[in-house]
């Protein structure tokens, strides 16, 4: 394989700087969860696995740079290794991707391909053919042929002609540029208002291609979209995936327990190698299960010191990473505590929230339960918690 197969000339620039006005709501579209996951997460993910030596970079409004960095928090660490800093985007779509462009240029990319944050169903083809157009042709868009008749309008709404729609594409992103062109045209077209990078290109003189798009490639703009975008997803993700997960840990003397990521104020602790947190390891095992890929034993083994009261959240990531590199999402989590004390009631919603930041799914994905055994056998005799839970995974199928 080529370095030009993986990417290793290549930038990817994330345009993510828009409000989306069009779409409502206080989150912008890009932040919104698809599958458990914000779309921007998504949009990155799918770039980072077709290019696994390109570097990528996100341009984006100030105000939301906490929804990025836990954007960034959702991708598989390979590809949150190659992110650069996040640029702060301009005025307009053109403004933000000058500003991502200039940004870079010190670096040593020979291609860019300029993407939409919310269209997070670019395919591995689709930015292989991206890569070798920006190659063989220094600018070039993905497009596909218009099946409906298009009417040019005037100002009062009256047809004023009809193109003839074989000599017209619609046009989507990744667009596909040799780098210094593009940033010498951008810098040619400021204070311009110009739609697309493929204008901007044209306008500085260049010859911009149309190659072979993808009508899969969907833009989210409405909340219509990203209900389509969950049923295509659904679809797409058709293996369903169960696992369980069991843990017990001994009191000891202390002054609270870990439960799912909270330090809950008690009498005593649980003893373990690691923070003994039995509800997270329940919890990770179960996703292990799901994905036939061990135990929790077999990826951080209690003989190993390094893992010495670790933090259990550690070991939650890992495991929810696993799932994302597969290309899949944590559908569902069901976990119960078995335990006289303390008592989980009260800090049940911090737990669920805790888990599900770990995991970077919706809270309303993740149930906690709590009950006793009737001061019945270990438990009972509170010499112990033990915890059980249930994961639901959904994979590509053949993943």
């Amino acid at each position: 394989m080529s370095s030009h197969d993986v990417g290793a000339d290549a930038l990817v620039l994330i345009v993510a700087a828009g409000r989306g006005s069009r779409f409502g709501g206080e989150i912008p579209k890009q932040y919104r969860l698809l599958g458990g996951l914000p779309v921007l997460a998504r949009t990155l993910a799918a770039f980072g696995a077709a290019l696994p030596e390109a570097r990528l970079l996100t341009t984006i409004h100030p105000d939301d740079s906490e929804l990025y960095a836990a954007a960034v928090a959702a991708l598989p660490a390979d590809v949150a290794a190659r992110m650069l800093p996040w640029v702060a985007g301009g005025a307009t779509r053109q403004a933000s991707v000058r500003n991502g462009l200039e940004s870079a240029s010190g670096a040593d990319q020979k291609i860019v391909l300029v993407h939409d944050a919310a269209r997070p169903f670019a395919s591995n083809e689709l930015i292989s053919r991206a890569c070798a157009a920006a190659r063989n042709f220094g600018a070039a868009v993905p497009g596909f042929a218009v099946t409906d008749t298009i009417k040019a309008v005037d100002a009062e709404g009256v047809v004023a002609g009809t193109p003839d729609r074989a000599t017209l594409r619609a046009v989507q992103t990744p667009q596909a540029f040799d780098y210094a062109l593009l940033l010498s045209a951008h810098r040619a077209a400021a204070g311009l208002e110009l739609t697309d990078d493929a204008a901007v290109a044209e306008k500085a003189g260049h010859k911009v291609h149309v190659f072979e798009g993808d009508v899969g490639n969907m833009k989210i703009t409405s909340a219509g979209d990203l209900e389509a975008a969950e049923r295509r997803l659904a679809g797409d993700l058709s293996d369903i995936r169960v696992g369980s997960g069991y843990d017990v840990h001994a009191f000891e003397d202390g002054d609270h327990v870990w439960l799912g990521g909270v330090a809950i104020p008690h009498t005593k602790k649980l003893l373990g190698h690691s923070d003994a947190d039995v509800l997270m390891h329940a919890v990770t095992d179960a996703i292990f299960g799901a994905l036939a890929d061990g135990d929790i034993g077999s990826h951080f083994p209690p003989s190993d010191p390094q893992w010495k009261g670790a933090a259990s959240h550690i070991f939650l990531a890992y495991a929810a990473e696993r799932v994302r590199a597969r290309g899949g999402v944590i559908a569902h989590i069901d976990a119960t505590v078995i335990a006289e004390r303390p008592k989980v009631g009260p800090h049940r919603d911090a737990i669920r929230a805790k888990l599900a930041e770990i995991m970077g799914m919706d809270v309303g994905r993740v149930a906690v339960k709590a009950t006793t055994s009737e001061q019945l056998g270990f438990t009972g005799r509170e010499e112990g918690i033990a915890a059980m839970a249930t994961a639901t995974v959904r994979l590509p199928f053949g993943a």
